[in-house]
């Protein structure tokens, strides 16, 4: 057993705590015997997908704005609780989070139309949402 993968299963074990997966790249540093060590304390190792050398990289965004924006600022209370905060959040980044990197745009809606005429600009009507108790908010155009 390497020094890595003893110390590992060590700390997992100190914490009481059961991990199923352990999702990693393809990267070779860590060789065979320490998918056989996690195997053999019940781990699934699940590597990420072949040609996609980014995956772990845009995972590991994703995880973090998530924790950023909903986990540190949420109590969660039991694993049905954290399932439904997920949720909500899944779709609030999808469908509402505006994302710099697509020019403010939301995945999954197409981009809205300016607001070119002066006086539509001077009377904005924007209304907000509370979404998970107003830990996330929807901000939008009144009809």
């Amino acid at each position: 057993m390497t020094q890595t993968a003893r110390n590992l299963v060590m700390d997992l074990e100190d914490a009481g705590c059961q991990v199923k997966y352990m999702i990693r790249d393809r990267d070779g540093t860590y060789p065979a015997l320490f998918d056989t060590i996690l195997a053999d304390t019940g781990i699934d190792v699940v590597l990420t997908g072949v040609r996609i050398p980014r995956m772990n990289a845009i995972m590991e965004r994703w995880v973090r704005t998530c924790r950023c924006e909903l986990l540190d600022r949420t109590l969660i209370l039991h694993q049905r609780h954290l399932r439904h905060a997920l949720r909500e959040y899944e779709n609030f980044y999808n469908e509402h989070r505006a994302h710099q990197g697509i020019a403010n745009a939301r995945p999954l809606a197409p981009l809205p139309t300016l607001i070119t005429d002066p006086d539509r600009l001077t009377r904005l009507d924007i209304r907000r949402r509370d979404r998970l108790g107003g830990v996330l908010h929807e901000y939008e155009h009144a009809a």
